[in-house]
């Protein structure tokens, strides 16, 4: 159940839903409420400072287009101040991004609309694609409206990018032979160089109090070297030129950010678009500067489940208890390793540490938020180890980083939270290793999985990585993770990556994935990748990347592993296009108490 955030009426509006945050800002405080998912907004007292919310909507942003294709339009980004507000519960609906094209048949796939109460914005158009009838970029339609997606690669006539909504910009035309337009994004169209990269998207303060970029144009995808694609503006993905490694294909726009996804490249393998980022609520209110509510301590993000406060740690900041002492249930991942270079092994995951329950007194402490580890573009270097993670109460509690991936010329993966894959060939894998003290504690992290003919997965948090299988020209998979303990598991506030048969959203509240081992130049292809994916549909899982692979299997690129998830990077394949390691995403800290 959720519980009510404020305080009396004399106070601000009293109302409970998504992740809420707390800041001052010119001289005045407020409260956000920011939903990166469905849910409800309900306010149960309107208070006495000001019945009336400052809204931010995002829609969702398009997917960028298949070969040269045009990159994803950003979605609708409408701002609508000093709204008024009544009691009861108010419907948020959050749609995720444009799929990518993945072949010739289709434009990158329009972003899904956004939806507080009975007000909705438009996703972003989808990115055209290189084919006969795909090539215009998709549109996005009035009223509140993203922008358009851009066209694919011009020839003769050129291809127009999609026009845009109300809120939105249109996408780029390009008539040059060697990549497509980008996407349009909320604050211009697409820009030179020949309209490939990406528009910009615009700015907005509402959930952190600084000013956050949303709604960019994916960048288009580029043809050769020199012929690069464009960058994304502001939340779109990028679109690479095909020798761009550890991806050719179109980088995804940023999650809760309406960004548009980036075009695919235009040699195989690596042509599919990136997908669209998912959309955003942030709904913002004044409270009075002893309005403390039912927190009792700052930091973080802050969310309501079931009789406890739920701080989120994205980044390094200080947890500070006001009103204890607290018994705190703690969840620390540290940084995933990246992943090696040339057939190698995927990133080992960032260790976890899970304390019950300490009792914490007043603060502040220092929350420490590791970050992922680097993959190798070069022989014989291994792939970069994460970065703890860490919380100093009076003892200091520590997420070990993750363990880099081996590379093909330095085979051994490296020791970490859990131990990065061996690299082709005969590499070993890294050992599980947890060297800060931790008392009380529940430690999880296992080894890297060793190397045969090709690389070994990356250990995950829930079982090893694992070895080069019997089956022909198979890398090893990553180790599975966990999810976070049910404590944390408020459906109004997801994050963290996803589990098999969970979600839509691919927010789970699962960590500390291994990153699959890199595959070979086989036409018969191989499978790498954090708990199967290529094998299990809807991977990868637990935020671990995917090991690099071959046509005909069904990825193509590997990639890294997910921010703040601690999953490891994905490995490189054999030589060639998409080589280079992938890297680690970053950790995560988690802290509950009773409300």
């Amino acid at each position: 159940m959720l519980l009510g955030y404020g305080g009396a009426g004399t106070n601000g509006i009293t109302a409970s839903g998504g992740i809420i945050n707390d800041y001052e800002s010119g001289g005045t405080k407020y409260r956000a409420h920011i939903f990166t998912s469905s849910g409800e907004f309900d306010v149960s007292d309107l208070g006495s400072i000001a019945s009336t919310v400052d809204l931010l909507l995002v829609g969702a942003g398009g997917g960028g287009g298949f070969d040269r294709g045009g990159g994803g339009g950003g979605g609708a980004f409408v701002e609508l101040p000093n709204q008024p507000i009544t009691t009861g519960s108010k419907t948020v609906t959050i749609n995720a991004g444009g799929a990518g094209a993945a072949n010739p048949s289709s434009r990158g796939g329009n972003g899904g609309n956004t939806t507080f109460d009975s007000t909705t914005v438009k996703g972003g158009g989808g990115g055209g694609t290189n084919a006969t009838n795909l090539r215009n970029g998709a549109s996005s339609s009035n009223p509140f409206g993203g922008s358009g997606g851009g066209g694919a690669q011009g020839q003769d006539p050129p291809y127009d990018g999609g026009g845009s909504g109300t809120y939105g910009n249109p996408g780029g035309t390009n008539p040059i032979t060697f990549w497509g337009g980008g996407g349009g994004g909320a604050g211009e169209t697409a820009q030179p160089p020949s309209d490939r990269v990406g528009g910009d998207g615009k700015q907005n303060s509402y959930r952190t109090g600084s000013a956050e970029y949303y709604a960019g144009g994916g960048g288009a995808g580029g043809d050769a070297p020199g012929f690069a694609g464009g960058a994304g503006g502001g939340g779109g993905g990028n679109g690479p030129e095909p020798l761009d490694t550890p991806n050719g294909n179109g980088i995804p726009g940023g999650v809760s950010t309406g960004g548009g996804g980036g075009g695919g490249s235009g040699n195989s393998p690596g042509r599919a678009g990136g997908a669209g980022g998912s959309g955003i609520v942030v709904v913002r209110y004044e409270i009075s500067a002893s309005q403390t509510g039912t927190a009792k301590a700052t930091g973080g993000e802050i969310s309501y489940y079931n009789n406890k406060t739920i701080h989120i740690f994205r980044s390094t900041q200080d947890f500070n208890v006001t009103s204890g002492p607290l018994n705190c249930e703690f969840f620390i991942v540290g940084g995933g390793g990246g992943a090696g270079f040339d057939a190698s092994g995927g990133g080992g995951a960032g260790g976890v540490v899970h304390h019950p329950g300490l009792t914490v007194g007043p603060g502040p402490y220092s929350v420490t938020v590791g970050a992922g580890g680097q993959g190798s573009g070069e022989q014989p270097v291994a792939g970069s180890p994460g970065t703890d993670s860490s919380i100093a109460f009076p003892t200091t509690y520590t997420a070990y980083r993750g363990g880099g991936g081996g590379s093909r010329l330095n085979d051994d993966g490296l020791d970490g939270g859990s131990g990065g894959g061996g690299g082709r060939s005969g590499g070993n894998g890294g050992s599980a290793q947890q060297p800060a003290s931790n008392p009380g504690a529940t430690e999880y992290g296992n080894d890297g999985g060793g190397a045969g003919a090709y690389a070994g997965g990356g250990g995950g948090a829930g079982n090893a990585g694992q070895p080069y299988p019997s089956g022909p020209d198979q890398a090893g998979w990553g180790g599975k993770g966990i999810q976070a303990p049910p404590t944390f598991r408020n459906p109004a506030a997801r994050y963290g990556g996803g589990i098999p048969g969970g979600d839509p959203s691919g927010q789970d509240w699962g960590f500390a994935g291994g990153g699959g081992g890199g595959g070979d130049d086989n036409p018969a292809g191989s499978f790498g990748g954090a708990y199967g994916p290529g094998r299990n549909p809807g991977g990868p899982f637990y935020g671990g990347g995917t090991g690099a692979l071959d046509p005909p299997a069904p990825t193509t690129s590997n990639t890294p592993g997910e921010a703040n998830t601690g999953g490891g990077g994905g490995g490189g394949r054999n030589g060639g296009l998409y080589a280079r390691g992938a890297n680690g995403g970053s950790g995560i800290v988690l802290i509950a108490y009773p409300t």
